[in-house]
């Protein structure tokens, strides 16, 4: 029987797990806290990702090793790639660790992305600010997500506030200055690369965040057919060019009919939960198939789709699963202040049918804010 290690133990993991039981697969999974959500339906190693004796005792018991987040150490990655195959490659786990390296690939694919400049110290992040125009927003290279490691400099005059907050970080994780985009909505490529080379999409996802969290996922995004073509045929030139193998998403802003890279996951991703109900082969599924070196699942979808995200703490259920369409997922844990605990997918026949489900839901969990957007766009 095949085992399947994957660094990170995160709901990411724990679905990952579920997705692999009909394919007969065991999983053994290494985070470094032993509570993490992953390790109630799968063996844990408890270690840090650096810690090289917790590494070679992981290595030693899994055929294929993945992970379940980005920010595990790329080194970490290497080391292990020389003991057992590692689907990413730590190439692309470098490479989307970066936000400068990512966004000089993007340009160099001729993939279009917003102005960007590489900050090295105040003196520079001054002369980036004159150069790009405000608003823009100050960001770490490394290890930011969900909206962390970001300053928004809405003025001229939110420059010593910015480089009091992050400035620090220049000379350790670096920094980059990005010019805001004032995009009209926000879009998500969550595609499949197998061994083989051979590549698959799933229909554009239009997304929606608050405060750089994501809230609620539909499915299929509101593009035309040239569009969505574009699209994906970003994500595939980028996947050709890292070798890729497995899941990902390429991050997109619409603005003026033009799209703009703004970053890739390198794994599975949380615009891409509504696969699960949604479409023939989930993306959790479709990811083990490609590390494997298995045949891709197909990944039309089934009907529409909408993914809402819990975060902080879990609702009622009870409005989700009354819907004919409502799917329920609990990551097992805590509640905590802007901590991911769960989601929820509704899945319908029509637009129409989709936006009475969500409006049922939003309504019976006083959720109205987080489904408006959505049944507004349902309507269009």
């Amino acid at each position: 029987m095949t085992t399947v290690g994957i660094l990170g133990g995160g709901q990411l993991a724990r679905m990952m797990a579920l997705s692999g039981a009909p394919l007969g697969l065991r999983f053994l999974v290494m985070d470094s806290v032993a509570d993490a959500c992953a390790g109630q339906f799968a063996p844990m190693v408890v270690g840090d990702y650096t810690d090289e004796a917790a590494l070679a005792e992981f290595a030693s018991q899994v055929d294929v090793a993945t992970f379940d987040f980005e920010n595990v150490p790329a080194a970490s990655a290497e080391w292990l790639s020389s003991r057992v195959p590692v689907f990413p490659n730590p190439r692309a786990l470098g490479l989307s660790q970066d936000r400068l390296a990512e966004k000089t690939l993007f340009r160099e694919l001729g993939i279009p992305v917003p102005d960007f400049a590489d900050i090295t110290d105040r003196a520079a992040l001054d002369a980036a600010v004159t150069t790009l125009g405000a608003p823009c927003i100050l960001k770490t290279r490394r290890l930011g997500y969900d909206g962390k490691g970001q300053f928004r400099i809405k003025t001229a005059g939110d420059v010593d506030a910015a480089w009091e907050a992050l400035g620090a970080q220049a000379s350790t994780v670096g920094l980059i200055l990005e010019a805001f985009v004032p995009f009209e909505r926000e879009l998500s490529v969550v595609a499949v690369r197998g061994r083989d080379g051979e590549f698959r999409s799933w229909p554009l996802t239009e997304n929606w965040h608050v405060d750089g969290v994501l809230s609620a996922s539909l499915a299929p995004a509101r593009v035309d057919d040239a569009m969505a073509a574009r699209a994906i045929a970003y994500a595939k030139s980028l996947a050709e060019a890292m070798d890729y193998v497995g899941v990902f998403a390429l991050e997109l802003f619409c603005r003026d009919g033009e799209l703009l890279a703004n970053e890739i996951a390198p794994r599975v991703h949380n615009s891409g939960h509504w696969t699960i109900e949604g479409s023939e082969t989930s993306q959790f599924q479709n990811h083990l198939r490609a590390v494997l070196g298995l045949p891709l699942g197909d990944t039309r979808m089934v009907g529409r789709a909408c993914m809402l995200n819990w975060i902080g703490e879990m609702p009622d259920a009870h409005p989700v699963l009354r819907e004919p369409g409502g799917h329920w997922h609990d990551y097992g844990k805590s509640a905590r202040t802007g901590r991911k605990v769960g989601h929820a997918t509704l899945r319908a026949d029509s637009a129409q049918e989709l936006a009475q489900s969500l409006t049922r839901v939003g309504e019976a969990l006083q959720r109205q804010t987080q489904v408006a957007p959505v049944v507004h766009a349902l309507a269009i």
